[in-house]
């Protein structure tokens, strides 16, 4: 089956092969063709093969859940979904996540879905190739997009009745960020919502600022989190609304269709402060980022924060010697030892201040969507898994003060896990961990720049045994997956498309 128009192109066969227990599937996406031979005992899938055919990687999005309800293979043969196996017995369903740009802004203004039945195609084409679901966004800047409190659900009402007809699951993740910046053009993006941009004109402080006075307009600054200036609400107010709203509207799909919700946190869905905006030119690999204190309401709190600790002149700035964006730790003050260092009484007072406050807005966001998700969480089959994602920092993870997880709000040095109060706040909630580049190994980075993906992955597994892993990965090889015990890892697999 094929669709075409732009849209998925997704050609599979099935058929029998020199053994009559084995089953040949053949993908082709827009060119990216992968046969796959499923070798199947009596009951159970002994062995996924995958072999290349082209140069590109996917992206891949997973989790552990152990208290997850795993289908048998007789329930894999009603529903014909393809599953892979890790040596310890633990099936992994099969994702694909919509497209960045399966919504587009049209000329009026109006947002809309592109390519409808390109994409109808495509699920029934991908249910016959045993995709077990998909991945969708769920934008802020669409559903809430002209007025306040005013929701309109019906393009994914439309699209979520076409996943479901085509008897696939749903991830869902819910976003409240922009991804203007990230799009190829700026049609293609979806913005913060409407009534929210016009309160950004007024007011530049609603959003991160750096040293310089640099506005990062993709998403809220937390520091607005409890201060009523979104037409009488918080920010957190409008954040739980929007979550109800959407459990309301959607209610019937909860657990039966809707298996997981991610909830975002911060720029791109991550709990992270946006110290590396590479897509408006300011910082470039390996830079160190910089603090993202600047705004009204953050600097307002860091000196209340100063007050209270009998230090008011610990308020007036965030650290001086911290350098720029693009600078290398060395020769950089506040990130070698020092009088005025990260190591001072100051630095430990401000890296306090700064990851504290990043938890404290991942604390609250959670607990308001665990709250609202408690009856979907029953632990049974059809439980709803709450999701929540961060950056994995890696450059200059060799040195002692970890320069580049300080600045995006990960206080982990050398001699202190900034890791483990996170893993609280998540198993507080218990919501599964959504995070990156799992599948990097430390000699495909550069040395000169004391990369460590393994190192701060390994940290990051000995504090989180009662954490669900997940991970997103922008370029992941079929060997990285054939040759890892799949089921140590991952709940499901996500292949990522950029386009339609």
């Amino acid at each position: 089956m094929a669709t075409r128009g732009g849209g998925f192109t997704c050609k599979c066969l099935a058929r029998s092969s020199s053994n009559d227990n084995d089953f040949n599937f053949n993908f082709n996406f827009n060119g990216l063709h992968k046969r796959i031979i499923i070798k199947s005992s009596r009951r159970n899938l002994r062995n996924v093969s995958m072999v290349s055919s082209f140069k590109k990687g996917f992206y891949v999005l997973g989790s552990v859940a152990p208290n997850r309800a795993v289908l048998s293979m007789a329930h894999q043969e009603k529903s014909r979904s393809t599953t892979l196996e890790s040596s310890k017995q633990k099936k992994v369903p099969l994702f694909v996540m919509m497209p960045a740009d399966t919504f587009v802004v049209d000329t009026s203004g109006i947002p809309r879905i592109r390519k409808v039945k390109a994409i109808a195609m495509s699920l029934k084409a991908l249910k016959l190739a045993g995709v077990h679901g998909i991945m969708v966004e769920v934008w802020w800047g669409i559903v809430e997009r002209s007025s306040p409190s005013e929701y309109d659900w019906h393009l994914y009402e439309e699209l979520f009745k076409l996943i479901s007809e085509s008897g696939l699951k749903l991830h869902v993740a819910l976003s409240f960020h922009s991804n203007m910046k990230l799009s190829s053009n700026s049609q293609g993006g979806v913005s913060l919502p409407l009534w929210i941009v016009e309160i950004g004109r007024l007011n530049r402080n609603i959003y991160y600022r750096d040293q310089n006075g640099f506005s990062n307009d993709d998403y809220l600054t937390l520091g607005v989190d409890q201060i009523p200036l979104f037409c009488g609400r918080t920010a957190l107010q409008c954040y739980e609304d929007f979550m109800l709203s959407f459990m309301n509207k959607f209610e019937q799909l909860m657990g039966g269709v809707i298996e997981e919700i991610s909830i975002g946190l911060g720029p791109s869905g991550e709990l992270r402060y946006p110290a590396h905006p590479s897509n408006d030119g300011r910082w470039r690999f390996p830079g160190i980022g910089e603090f993202q204190c600047y705004d009204k309401y953050m600097m307002e709190h860091l000196e209340m924060s100063a007050c209270q600790e009998g230090k008011p002149e610990w308020g007036c700035k965030g650290p001086q010697n911290a350098g720029c964006y693009n600078s290398l730790p060395s020769g950089i003050p506040f990130f070698e030892h020092g009088g005025e260092s990260f190591l001072s009484d100051y630095g430990r007072f401000f890296l306090e201040w700064y990851s504290g406050r990043l938890l404290h807005h991942a604390d609250v966001i959670l607990a308001k969507a665990a709250n609202l998700l408690k009856k979907y969480q029953d632990n049974g089959p059809d439980s709803v898994l709450l999701v929540a994602k961060i950056a994995v920092i890696y450059w200059w993870y060799h040195t002692d003060s970890h320069p580049a997880e300080l600045t995006a709000g990960y206080y982990n040095t050398a001699l202190r896990d900034g890791y483990d109060p996170l893993a609280v706040v998540l198993s507080r909630h218990g919501a599964a961990l959504h995070i990156s580049c799992l599948e990097m190994i430390d000699t495909e980075t550069p040395s000169t720049y004391l990369c460590s993906p393994e190192g701060l992955l390994q940290q990051m597994a000995s504090q989180w045994a009662d954490v669900v892993f997940a991970l997103n990965r922008n370029l992941v090889s079929w060997d990285f997956i054939e040759k890892t015990d799949i089921g140590k890892y991952f709940r499901t697999v996500t292949i990522h498309r950029e386009k339609l």
